[in-house]
């Protein structure tokens, strides 16, 4: 292979790793730009109060004895009309003291709300198709039992959905980092505000590109049901509406807070899952690579999502190496090159050595972050292919 060869590679790898980590939201940053020059900046509708439209709230809760009268408070101080949302609280597979909590809780009265149990543990998915059937609102929204929703978030959700062209609204997933936390707190946190970042943006260009588990919602008469063995189906269930030509708002004021994960071990178990979730999403979901017939959403799905879980990973190993070849060719630039990628991933070592240490030491634990999502890439590909990934899987600890 010649050195000219050598040079074409480094370059497309590190442009496709530098695309895909910070080109696309300076890209998406100019195009919102451009575009409130035409349409202004998006003002969602403030509804009457003869307006609000009834919703569900779903909460499903597998061995949340820990968190689940705290869910169930949380819920009952949201800022909606008490006669238009509806809790439903389901506990399938629960072997704790879950299903009892919420079943002896003293709900105050007028309250609408339901328990759904089945010893069964089919996972997640399974336990939420089981109970669509018994939603008879327009609106249905979903969280996780173990975060904290703001007091208005159900109202600046709903709101949207008087647009009729919203199929689904994402909320904000937020990292609660404590003063004193580990430091993995750092990357977690710092990851889910760049994410943030890239969403409100993504929607105000065109669509979220799949929202999170933590706070999402859907205009109820869009659910359809995905197969049982999907691993983020929250992902699938949006993106699927987004398909449908349905816009997918963001909404950063419907906000689901939750502790950073206990540690990077705990971390890496979630972003496995995700990554093996989002190879099996990229396997199912290919007619969404057709520029010709999805347009925008296109470029938002394979700019901001598939190059994360497919050839990005791959690139960042091929970068260091061509790197090295160029610079023992006594190349200046390549050389410097060298010293700086040398230098991100000593950072990332230390980072490492660190927290199995359990040394606080913040600044080294962003190489490290980044480093083990990717690395979460290659676990999560071997999971998917291997089929090991189950719908029912190991959650992570939280701090």
């Amino acid at each position: 292979m010649t050195i000219a060869t050598i040079k074409i590679i480094f370059w497309i790898c590190l442009a496709l790793v530098v695309y895909t980590y910070v080109g696309y939201g300076i890209v998406l940053f100019f195009l919102v730009r451009i575009k409130r020059l035409f349409t202004g900046v998006p003002n969602p509708p403030a509804p009457t109060d003869e307006e609000w439209p009834e919703v569900t709230f779903i909460v499903p809760a597998y061995n949340e004895e820990r968190w689940i009268i705290d869910k169930i408070e949380n819920s009952l101080a949201f800022d909606y009309p008490k006669d238009r949302i509806h809790f439903f609280f389901v506990t399938d597979g629960s072997k704790d003291g879950t299903t009892d909590a919420i079943r002896n809780y003293p709900f105050p009265t007028g309250v609408s709300h339901q328990l759904f149990h089945d010893d069964a543990r089919r996972g997640k998915i399974a336990a939420v198709e089981r109970i669509m059937p018994f939603v008879k609102t327009p609106v249905t929204i979903y969280t996780d039992a173990n975060t904290v929703v703001n007091k208005l978030a159900v109202k600046n959700i709903a709101r949207h959905y008087l647009d009729p062209k919203v199929g689904a609204v994402a909320g904000e997933k937020r990292i609660q980092l404590q003063e004193k936390g580990a430091a993995n707190d750092a990357g977690e946190g710092i990851y889910w505000k760049y994410e943030s970042t890239l969403k409100k943006w993504d929607s105000e260009l065109y669509s979220v590109v799949g929202a999170a588990g933590e706070l999402f919602s859907i205009r109820t008469e869009l659910f359809e049901a995905v197969p049982q063995d999907t691993i983020i189906e929250d992902f699938c269930m949006t993106l699927g509406i987004a398909q449908k030509g349905y816009k997918v708002v963001y909404e950063p004021q419907a906000i689901a807070a939750e502790g950073p994960s206990a540690s990077v071990k705990e971390e890496l178990k979630r972003k496995i899952r995700i990554a093996a979730g989002g190879l099996q999403a990229v396997s199912r979901m290919t007619p969404l690579l057709n520029v010709f017939k999805y347009g925008v959403l296109t470029f938002q799905y394979i700019s901001h999502r598939v190059l994360r879980w497919t050839l990005t990973p791959m690139a960042l190993p091929i970068v260091f190496i061509t790197n090295v070849i160029l610079a023992l060719k006594g190349l200046p630039f390549f050389q410097i090159m060298l010293a700086c990628q040398t230098i991100f991933y000593l950072l990332a070592l230390g980072g490492f050595i660190l927290e199995k240490r359990k040394i606080k030491f913040k600044a080294f634990f962003v190489p490290y972050y980044f480093c083990i999502m990717n690395y979460a890439v290659y676990r999560g590909f071997f999971r998917f292919i291997g089929g090991r990934q189950a719908v029912t899987w190991e959650k992570a600890k939280r701090a």
